[in-house]
C-alpha cells in the first residue's frame, strides 16, 4: 500500500492516506470494491478535513468536457475538471460561471459537494441553484441521475453534503451570459461596521459585492472596511485597448510563495500594519475602474501556495453566517477578535440572499470568513465564538471546518437529522466517510 501525506488548503490537519485515482467509471467501480471506506477528493482546496480519510479517491484525472451548448449556455462535464479549465473554454464564447468562490482552482465536483457561494449569492444563489442534473456513483457501483426534480432527496443531500452520498461523476449546469471578460468595479471605504452594513444595503442591487474588514481596529473606527462592488462590463465600458479583444482570457502571471513563513511573523503588529496599508492605499473614498475578471474574483490565485504564509502548523478558516436581524452578533464576534489581539489578514464579509436547503451553508444574512493560524489556545477561543454563532441563530461552513463539535453542527443546521437519514439511505454502510464526518458523528467512528 502506497501512502502519502495529504492536507487541504489550511495545511491542518495533515494525515497519511492511500490515495487512488481514476480516469473512467469502470476504474472507479473497481476502487469502490477494493475498499470498505473512502472519500472522494478533488484539488484539496477546501480548508479543513472534509476530504481527508485513510483512503481517498482523487477525481483530478476524471476531467473531460462532455458538452457545451454555446447558444443556451449549458455546460456538461466530468466532476474532476477545475473551474480554471472551464473558464478557459467558456469565456471566449461569451459565458461565465454562474457562481464562483474566491479561487478558480477547485473542481466542479467540489463546487457541488461544498455548494459554493460567491459575491453574488444575494442575486444568483449558490452553485446548486444552477445545477440542472448530475450523476453519482453510489457505494455499490450503481450510477444514479438526480436533479431538483429527479431523486430530489439525493440531489439535496449531495449539494453541500461533503461527498457523503457518493462520488459525483457527471454534471450539467447553466452559465451566465457576458459580452466582455472585464468587470466594472467600484470600491468604497466605510469608516466603521455600521457604515459598511448601510453600504451593503444601499448597493444591494449590484450583482457582486464583498467587503474587506479591519478586524483589529477599535473605537470609532471599529469594523472599518472597504466595499468592493462589480458588474460584468459592457463594450462601452472598455478602453480602446480592451475593446480590441473584449473576451480575452487574462495573461497568466503567477507568483509562488516559496516557503512556510515562521510563525512569529503573524502577530498583532504585522496584521495592524497590513490593515493600515490596505485601508489607506487609496486616499479617495470611492474608486471606479474596469479590471479583468481574475483580480476581481480571484486575487489570491495569482500567488501560488499563499497558504504557506501561515507557517508549518497551518491555519483554519473560520466562516460563519448570521441571520440579517443578528447584526449585534457580528459586532460581538468582531469585538472578541479585536480584544484577543490577533486578527486576520483576510477578513471577508458578504451578504447572502434567501436560501432554503438541506445542509448547504448559506442562509439570508451576513457571512464573515477569517483566517487564524493554528496556535495553542486558539481552538478554545473558537469554541467561544461557536457559542455566539449559535446564540444568534447562525452556523459554520462545513467546507472550511476543521474543529467544530458535533453539537455545533446540529445546532446550526436544523435539517441535520434529515440529511443524515438520506446519507444512510444511499450510503448504508458508510463506505463514504471522512475525518470530518466521523468527528461530527455523521458517520460512525
Amino acid at each position: 500500500m502506497m501512502r502519502k501525506k495529504i492536507a487541504n488548503w489550511g495545511n491542518y490537519p495533515v494525515m497519511e492516506s492511500d490515495e487512488k485515482s481514476f480516469s473512467f467509471t469502470d476504474q472507479l467501480t473497481k476502487l469502490l470494491q477494493e475498499k470498505d471506506s473512502m472519500i472522494a477528493r478533488g484539488n484539496g482546496r477546501c480548508y479543513g478535513d472534509a476530504s481527508l480519510a485513510a483512503n481517498t479517491i482523487s477525481t483530478l484525472k476524471y476531467d473531460k468536457i462532455l458538452g457545451f451548448d454555446t447558444r443556451n449556455g449549458i455546460f456538461e462535464c466530468e466532476s474532476g475538471i477545475t473551474l480554471d479549465k472551464v473558464l478557459e473554454v467558456i469565456v471566449p464564447q461569451g459565458w461565465f460561471l454562474p457562481v464562483t468562490p474566491g479561487t478558480k482552482f477547485i473542481t466542479v465536483g467540489g463546487a457541488i459537494a461544498s455548494d459554493v457561494h460567491g459575491k453574488n449569492h444575494h442575486v444568483d444563489g449558490a452553485f446548486s441553484n444552477h445545477v440542472l442534473e448530475m450523476d453519482l456513483m453510489l457505494y455499490d457501483g450503481t450510477i444514479i441521475t438526480c436533479s431538483p426534480s429527479l431523486n430530489a432527496d439525493l440531489f439535496q443531500a449531495t449539494c453541500g453534503g461533503m461527498g457523503l452520498t457518493g462520488v459525483i461523476t457527471r454534471t450539467k449546469f447553466d452559465l451566465k451570459k457576458i459580452t466582455t471578460s472585464f468587470i466594472r468595479q467600484k470600491k468604497i471605504k466605510a469608516g466603521n461596521l455600521q457604515e459598511i452594513i448601510e453600504l451593503f444595503e444601499e448597493y444591494k442591487h449590484y450583482t457582486y459585492s464583498v467587503a474587506w474588514i479591519d478586524c483589529l481596529k477599535k473605537g470609532n473606527s471599529f469594523g472599518r472596511s472597504i466595499l468592493m462592488l462589480g458588474e460584468h462590463a459592457e463594450l462601452e465600458d472598455l478602453n480602446e485597448k480592451q475593446k480590441k479583444d473584449p473576451l480575452a482570457l487574462p495573461k497568466k502571471k503567477l507568483i509562488t510563495f516559496p516557503f512556510n513563513l515562521p510563525s512569529w511573523v503573524l502577530n498583532e503588529f504585522s496584521i495592524k500594519a497590513f490593515n493600515f496599508l490596505f485601508y489607506n492605499k487609496s486616499r479617495s473614498r470611492e474608486v471606479n475602474n474596469v479590471v479583468g475578471y481574475e483580480p476581481f474574483f480571484y486575487p489570491l490565485d495569482a500567488i501560488l501556495h499563499w497558504n504557506r504564509g501561515y507557517g508549518k502548523k497551518g491555519f483554519v478558516q473560520y466562516q460563519f453566517v448570521l441571520p440579517l436581524k443578528s447584526k449585534a452578533g457580528l459586532a460581538e464576534i468582531l469585538h472578541r477578535i479585536s480584544n484577543k489581539g490577533l486578527g486576520s489578514f483576510l477578513a471577508v464579509l458578504k451578504v447572502f440572499g434567501k436560501q432554503e436547503s438541506l445542509v448547504s451553508f448559506p442562509m439570508e444574512g451576513y457571512t464573515l470568513a477569517l483566517d487564524f493560524p493554528v496556535r495553542k489556545g486558539w481552538f478554545e477561543f473558537l469554541d467561544e465564538l461557536d457559542g455566539i454563532v449559535l446564540k444568534y441563530g447562525g452556523r459554520l461552513y462545513l467546507s472550511k471546518d476543521a474543529r467544530m463539535k458535533p453539537e455545533v453542527f446540529r445546532g446550526g443546521y436544523p435539517h441535520a437529522g434529515e440529511f443524515e437519514t438520506i446519507v444512510k439511505k444511499f450510503n448504508p454502510h458508510f463506505k463514504f466517510n471522512s475525518v470530518q464526518s466521523d468527528r461530527l458523528h455523521i458517520t460512525p467512528q
